[in-house]
């Protein structure tokens, strides 16, 4: 099934499929253990971001040719870090460039493969890790480089967080619709122009690897939303570099999925 979460014009909050870009059928139930069609069709007034996150846990460096750009060897366990929860946004939400960083923005797009669990998971095998898996969409983990390099004291959770920095959606495509999360296109487009065009064949670690290590003694919460790393092409290792500034637009592609777009502004 291919889920949205949106808002209707009374300003309630609904999930739906079969969207057509202005409506969509209304789906009752608990959309981590089952959903129904009611049967009606409902407008559409604003899509929101396909869950509301429990946590939000990203992977650094899990392309092979993203490591190699940024002159780092290619890691023995999956680099793990968080974003704060309240990063989410939508599709067509801003990216907010933040006045903190108004002097020396260095704000980067990373086009990633997000994978949203479905269910408590602990201890999962990679064999099994995919049972876990609710659905996949596509994300922009958005990170503004200095604070990531110099103003969190070694940790990037802060130069990650920051508001509208973690757009997803804009629809969730259930794991069923997805035949092989290894064997996906992604790209980043900015104003056009293809930036990162790789496929989720280049990771290091699978998805299926990302969650059983995720879940070693570690309940993964149903909601959580796991982004499992950018491939190349970033804009800080671009020479010149290319960051993000306002007016700027930012689409995110993943192979057979709709696509992520957001604009770029200043706080």
């Amino acid at each position: 099934m291919k889920i949205i979460r949106f808002l209707t014009s009374e300003n309630v909050v609904c999930l739906g499929c079969g969207y057509d870009g202005t409506t969509a059928m209304e789906l009752e139930g608990s959309i981590y253990e089952d959903v129904r069609e009611t049967g009606q069709r409902i407008k559409v007034e604003k899509l929101l971001a396909p869950v509301d996150p429990r946590a939000i846990i990203g992977i650094g460096l899990n392309y092979k040719l993203h490591a190699k750009e940024t002159g780092v060897p290619l890691p023995e366990h999956p680099v793990v870090f968080m974003k704060n929860p309240g990063a989410a946004a939508a599709h067509e939400d801003p990216i907010v460039i933040p006045g903190v960083c108004a002097d020396k923005p260095e704000v980067d797009y990373e086009a990633e493969l997000a994978v949203i669990i479905g269910r408590d998971v602990k201890n999962v095998s990679p064999e099994n890790a995919l049972e876990s898996v609710l659905g996949y969409t596509c994300a922009n983990d958005v990170s503004a480089r200095r604070w990531q390099k110099h103003g969190g004291a070694g940790q990037w959770v802060r130069g990650k967080s920051f508001d509208g920095f973690c757009p997803f959606g804009p629809v969730l495509f259930t794991r069923d619709e997805i035949k092989d999360p290894q064997d996906l296109g992604v790209q980043c487009v900015l104003n056009g122009e293809t930036m990162q065009d790789s496929r989720t064949n280049d990771m290091i670690f699978s998805v299926a690897e990302i969650i059983a290590y995720l879940s070693q003694s570690t309940t993964l919460k149903a909601g959580t939303l796991v982004l499992t790393g950018t491939p190349e092409g970033v804009g800080f290792t671009r020479k010149p570099p290319v960051y993000l500034k306002p007016g700027d637009v930012v689409e995110i592609k993943l192979e057979g999925m709709d696509t992520l777009r957001n604009k770029v502004v200043s706080e």
